[in-house]
Parts: structure tokens; C-alpha cells; sequence
């Protein structure tokens, strides 16, 4: 049972952890930067990394007290470091990794490089009883956050399949512009499911929003299927156009578009994996990713498990955003991508599912 340490930077989080067997976790640190940031109405990479850099040494040492409180020597619990080597922002993986790779040197433990999709679906095994099972197999999985929106399946831990995926903005992207048109602050998704709650759905009026459709013939990488995949660049030109020829006129109104704009959003992840789930058999729906946080989408997604007879797994709200744990969970599990010398890599901001 491997111990593990890990770090985390792929955006705006300086998170570190320690998890022990894939679902203990001893600690997990994290330093949000959602205050350097909210002034701007999104991230700004430059602060990012500036902030990476300042936070990150303060921060492994915490988790590393905190999993091992009173320990004189905590590094000789560990068994080996993890931390994301892709996708994210370029600036702020090379932080983490490169933190990464020299604390690894140092101590003379592995270096494990570990996807950052990958390990959100990890997230729903956290500070659970067991780590994943051979009786979750086929999976059927969404990462929904506010920088990736895909569909994935595996038949085994780790053998991912991309089936559909956004072809644009990501559907916490696609949150966190509306709420910026509505003057609601960043990020906007918390806030957009906040107001969206005030009305109850069966008072919510019908406002035409698009749910992303696309039409077969549209371009797509291989092995993807065009009605597993959304489009939300479209979402935000329809929000604008509503609100220019109906404007609020008071709280009650934006709760309104909050409501029907968060339900064209959760309607189109959800009528795809209904789709995904048509075509296969699978024993179990994993979602992870920032935006599994939402109401609504944890309401429609536990109404489709049970139509589908699929076990819904969902992550803990503390690690449904961007943490260590779920680096270090993945890893202790055997989740890191095999290389043979992990020292001599790179980032992959862009890397491939």
C-alpha cells in the first residue's frame, strides 16, 4: 500500500497532498487564488505562476505535517512523488512539476507523472472505503470543470476511451461567461447555481438557450461521436441576445436566466451521457471536475443513474475542484503514465486523453 505525495498547479490552486492505498487521505492543502483573480473576472496565468511559485514550498510542507504530525522525518513515510504534468496552463504545471522533479531528486524517491482528467475521475474514491474495484467496471465517466468537458468509458481502472468532449468552451466556462454578462462576479458557476435555486423548477419560465448540438457531418477527431459532443461557444451570443432585447428589470429576473441558462447546461451533459448509456452496459457513472459540484447536475445525473440501474459516483464537494489528493489518490493506484525516466520530461499542457 503506497504512500504518496503530491502537487498540483495545473491553473489557479497551489494544492498539496498525501494519500495513502488511493483513498486515505492523510492531508490535502490547498491555496486558492480566487482573490488575485476575481478582479479580472477570470485567471490570469502570469499571477498564476507568480503565485505557484511564492505558496508552493509553504504548502507541501503543511501537507506533510499534517499527514504526519510530530514526525522528525516525514519524507521517510513517502514512497514516491506525484504531481500533474498535463493539461493545464503551461506557466502553472511547470511550477508544480518542477517542484515536483526536484523534491524527488532529493529525497530519492520515483517521480510519477500524472494526467489531470484522469486523476478527477479518481476524486470520486477519496475518503471512501475502498479505491476503485473491478466491480466498477465498465465506467462510464464525465470530467465537467471550467477548463475540460469530455465523456470517457473504461472497461478496467486506468483504460480510458474518450467518446465525446466539448469542441469549444468548457461547460464551466461556459458558467463563468454568463455570470461575467450578469455582473455576478467570478467565479460565476457557485454564484449562477446559487441564484438558480431561489426558483423552484416548476416556476421556471422557458427561455430558448441552445444545449450545443452537433450536426453529424461536423468535423471531429476519430474514434468521436458527434451526439456525445457539445458546443457551448454559442451559449453566451444566445445569453447576451436575451438579456439585449429582455433586460432584467430586477433580482427576480436574473434568478430566472440563471435558472434556465445553469438547466441548458446540465441538460446537455446529461442527454449525452443518457445517450452513452443507451449504447453500453456499464456498472457505474464516475463524474468529477468542478462543476459536478452543482445542485441541479447532482440532482439529473442521481435521476438518470437510477432510470439506467448504474451506480453513481460522485466526489466529495471538498474534491470535486482542483486538489493533491486526487493526484496522489491516481498515483497510488498505478494511474501514472509509464515512462522510463519521468525526470526527463516536460509538461504537456495539451496532453492527450
Amino acid at each position: 500500500m503506497q504512500t504518496i505525495l503530491a502537487i498540483e498547479s495545473s491553473c489557479d490552486e497551489t494544492a498539496a497532498a498525501v494519500v495513502r492505498g488511493g483513498n486515505e487521505v492523510l492531508s490535502s492543502v490547498i491555496y486558492s487564488q480566487v482573490p488575485l483573480h476575481q478582479p479580472y473576472g477570470g485567471v490570469v496565468p502570469e499571477i498564476a505562476s507568480r503565485s505557484h511559485i511564492e505558496k508552493i514550498r509553504s504548502i507541501v510542507e503543511q501537507a506533510l505535517a499534517e499527514a504526519f504530525p510530530g514526525e522528525a522525518d516525514p519524507w521517510s513515510r513517502i514512497d514516491a512523488i506525484a504531481a500533474t504534468r498535463g493539461p493545464g496552463l503551461a506557466a502553472s504545471l511547470l511550477v508544480g512539476w518542477s517542484a515536483a522533479k526536484g523534491l524527488a531528486l532529493a529525497a530519492g524517491k520515483p517521480l510519477l507523472p500524472i494526467h489531470h482528467i484522469h486523476a478527477h475521475l479518481h476524486s470520486v474514491y477519496l475518503d471512501q472505503p475502498l479505491p476503485p474495484q473491478p466491480d466498477d467496471y465498465p465506467q462510464l465517466a464525465l470530467a465537467v470543470s471550467g477548463g475540460h468537458t469530455c465523456i470517457l468509458a473504461a472497461k478496467q481502472p486506468h483504460a480510458w476511451k474518450l467518446l465525446g468532449q466539448t469542441i469549444d468552451d468548457a461547460a464551466g466556462e461556459a458558467l463563468d461567461k454568463a455570470a461575467k454578462l450578469l455582473n455576478l462576479g467570478y467565479p460565476g458557476g457557485p454564484v449562477i447555481d446559487k441564484r438558480a435555486k431561489v426558483i423552484p423548477v416548476a416556476q421556471r419560465k422557458t427561455i430558448p438557450f441552445p444545449q450545443g448540438r452537433l450536426t453529424e457531418d461536423h468535423p471531429l477527431p476519430p474514434g468521436l461521436s458527434a451526439d456525445l459532443c457539445l458546443s457551448f461557444s454559442g451559449l453566451k451570443t444566445s445569453l447576451l441576445t436575451y438579456v439585449q432585447k429582455h433586460p432584467p428589470q430586477n433580482d427576480a429576473d436574473i434568478d430566472q436566466i440563471c435558472a434556465c441558462y445553469q438547466e441548458a447546461v446540465v441538460d446537455a451533459l446529461v442527454k449525452r451521457l443518457d445517450k452513452a448509456l443507451q449504447r453500453n452496459t456499464y456498472k457505474t457513472l464516475a463524474v468529477g471536475g468542478g462543476v459536478s459540484l452543482n445542485s441541479r447536475l447532482r440532482e439529473r445525473l442521481a435521476t438518470l443513474a437510477q432510470k439506467h440501474q448504474v451506480k453513481l459516483l460522485l466526489a466529495s464537494p471538498k474534491y470535486c475542484g482542483d486538489n493533491a489528493a486526487m493526484i496522489a489518490g491516481l498515483a497510488a493506484v498505478g494511474g501514472a503514465h509509464a515512462c522510463e525516466n519521468a525526470l526527463a520530461l516536460d509538461i504537456d499542457p495539451s496532453m492527450e486523453l
